[in-house]
C-alpha cells in the first residue's frame, strides 16, 4: 500500500510515549512530521526519519503549519501538575488541535487518553481533563481513534533512585503492563484499518501485575540488589515538603489516585481490530537490562 501522500503530525513526538509512535508511523511506511519546541532535540532523536516542524500547540500560525498537507494527527499530550494546567494542556491544547485540523481539511485524529478514564472519575482533573479532550476529538466530526491505555513499562524506571525502587502507598490494584512499542503499532495500524475509525479502544498489555510485583520484576532483571520498598503516601508527602523535590510533589496526586482506582474498560474489542499486545513485561525488563546507558535513564526524582 503506498502512503507517501499521508502525512501523520506527531504532536508531543519527542517525550517518552510519542517516540515509539513515530518510529512506529515510518517504520509502516508513512512520512512523519514532528511539532516541537525544541528542533535540535529531535534532530538528535530522529536524525532524517521524520520532518521536523518547530512551534507551539498554542501559537496558532506554527500549528497551521505543521498541520498544512497531513493527512493525520497524532495527540500525544502531558498535563499538569496542576489541575488549571491539565485542563490547558490536554484539554484546550487537543481542542486547538482539533480546530486547526478541522480548518486544514485533516482526515484522522489518533488520542492518547488512559484506561481509568471514566465520567464517574472525574473528579480528578487529569482525567476530567482526558474526558473534555476525548469529546472534543469526537465532536470534530473526523475520523478518529481514541486509545485508553494503562500503565506503561516504560514508567517503571522512574521509581527507582539510590538502588531503591519504591511503591508508593498501597497500591493493591494489577494493572496490564503495556510496552509502548505495542501500542505504537496499534496506533500506527489504526490509521490502515477502516474498522478502527470512530472507536475508543482500551489497551492492555498480556499480563496483571500489581506495582510492587511490576516492580520486583523490573528490579531481578535490572539489578537483583535493588530492594523493593512500600512507603506510605503520607510519609512521602512530607518528604517532599521537607525536600522540596518537584518531582516528587506532582506524582504523588497521582498515586493518590491510583491508590483508590484500578484500570476501567475492556480490551477485546481493540485486540479483535488491531492484534493484542504480545511483549511481556518479564521480556520488556530483560530487553531493558541489556540497552547500553541504561542506568543513566531518568529517575522519579
Amino acid at each position: 500500500m503506498a502512503l507517501d501522500d499521508k502525512k501523520i503530525l506527531v504532536v508531543g513526538g519527542t517525550v517518552l510515549l510519542g517516540q515509539p509512535v513515530a518510529l512506529a508511523l515510518v517504520k509502516f511506511g508513512f512520512p512523519v512530521r514532528i511539532l516541537t519546541r525544541d528542533s535540535d532535540r529531535a534532530r538528535k532523536i530522529f536524525g532524517e526519519a521524520v520532518e521536523i516542524c518547530q512551534g507551539d500547540i498554542f501559537d496558532l500560525t506554527s500549528l497551521a503549519a505543521a498541520i498544512d498537507g497531513c493527512y493525520g494527527i497524532h495527540i500525544n499530550l502531558k498535563g499538569g501538575p496542576a489541575p488549571k494546567d491539565f485542563d490547558r494542556i490536554e484539554h484546550q491544547g487537543t481542542a486547538a488541535i482539533v480546530k486547526a485540523a478541522t480548518a486544514k481539511g485533516i482526515k484522522k485524529i489518533t488520542y492518547l487518553s488512559g484506561s481509568s478514564v471514566a465520567k464517574e472519575r472525574s473528579w480528578f482533573p487529569a482525567t476530567r481533563a482526558k474526558l473534555k479532550a476525548e469529546q472534543a476529538v469526537i465532536d470534530s466530526g473526523l475520523d478518529y481513534t481514541i486509545f485508553r491505555a494503562t500503565w506503561f513499562m516504560e514508567s517503571l524506571p522512574f521509581f527507582v533512585r539510590d538502588r531503591q525502587a519504591t511503591v508508593m502507598g498501597r497500591q493493591p490494584h494489577k494493572y496490564h503492563w503495556l510496552a509502548a512499542e505495542d501500542y505504537a503499532k496499534m496506533v500506527a495500524r489504526s490509521y490502515l484499518l477502516d474498522e478502527a475509525i470512530g472507536k475508543t479502544l482500551t489497551v492492555w498489555g498480556p499480563d496483571a501485575y500489581t506495582f510492587e510485583e511490576a516492580l520486583e520484576i523490573y528490579c531481578q532483571q535490572v539489578d537483583p540488589e535493588i530492594r523493593v520498598t512500600r512507603v506510605p503516601l503520607g510519609v512521602l508527602s512530607f518528604f517532599a515538603l521537607i525536600t522540596f523535590s518537584r518531582p516528587l510533589k506532582e506524582i504523588l496526586p497521582l498515586m493518590r489516585y491510583f491508590e483508590k482506582i484500578g484500570e476501567a474498560g475492556d480490551p477485546a474489542e481493540t485486540d479483535e481490530i488491531l492484534g493484542g499486545p504480545t511483549i511481556t513485561l518479564k521480556q520488556w525488563c530483560a530487553n531493558f537490562a541489556g540497552m547500553p546507558g541504561q542506568q543513566n535513564r531518568p529517575r522519579l526524582s
